[in-house]
């Protein structure tokens, strides 16, 4: 992988790096792309919006790595509403993972509740990854999630932080392994770090996805240039239906 699109600092709350020790904890691995996603407005201890504007104050290129300007925001509800605001999105950040998390106010707690919020946050232009889908504490019906990331052109991701610290993960991450290869989705394979020695360590996860044969051209980190393709297009995606709605 040339990139790790899913890194916390400390401004997560519960992170315990800055954006400086990830930056060169990146730089000595030879990851050429980093984003820095930290948590959404809801997340217990997570930043206030002006931290996502202030992005803007970072070097688009420090210590040789490319730094993206993210969120991992969170997924509120069945109508594909996050907690970040889309002016915000539009004009500051250049990558939106989407996720389930305790404590940010989303209700869902059936598999079909979960299933629907999961893909209505698939079809918000905004969001361009899906974290941790494999998470068993917020079950959903695989196949129809997979479905929609493929008609979406949406990446899910396979979290290698989650095979340690979500417990049960690692079967489901295996199916959805397994429908990512039978549906040639996109993935994006991630540390989802909260600490800067965890930056760009997707071991598992790169042997899982090797393991069901998931095939590089699928993973959206697997180069920078894949990257920025792939959010390019997306971009200008959002502009066609943002004129839609006008």
């Amino acid at each position: 992988m040339e990139a790790d699109l899913h890194i916390h600092t400390t401004a997560s709350g519960h992170g315990y790096s800055t954006i400086k020790e990830n930056v060169e904890a990146a730089s000595e691995k030879g990851l050429k792309t980093i984003a820095i996603t930290d948590h959404g407005l809801r997340m217990p201890g997570a930043p206030h919006w002006y931290h996502f504007t202030n992005l803007i104050s970072l070097p688009r290129v420090m210590q040789g790595v490319e730094v993206l300007r993210g969120v991992e925001a969170n997924i509120l509800d069945s109508e594909g509403n996050i907690d970040m605001p889309n002016a915000v999105i539009s004009e500051y950040l250049d990558i939106v993972l989407a996720g389930f998390h305790d404590g940010t106010g989303y209700t869902g707690t059936t598999m079909e509740e979960n299933t629907k919020a999961m893909v209505a946050a698939i079809k918000n232009p905004h969001v361009h990854i899906i974290t941790h889908p494999g998470n068993p504490k917020f079950p959903v019906d695989l196949e129809t999630v997979v479905r929609a990331a493929k008609d979406c052109n949406k990446a899910l991701e396979l979290n290698n932080s989650s095979f340690k610290v979500r417990p049960g993960s690692f079967p489901v991450c295996s199916q959805i392994a397994k429908l990512a290869k039978k549906y040639n989705i996109l993935v994006s394979i991630n540390s989802d770090a909260h600490i800067c020695y965890n930056v760009g360590e997707n071991a598992k996860a790169v042997a899982l996805a090797s393991k069901e044969g998931i095939r590089k051209n699928q993973i959206i980190n697997s180069s920078s240039s894949e990257i920025s393709e792939y959010l390019n297009w997306h971009k200008q995606q959002s502009k066609l239906v943002y004129k839609k709605a006008q």
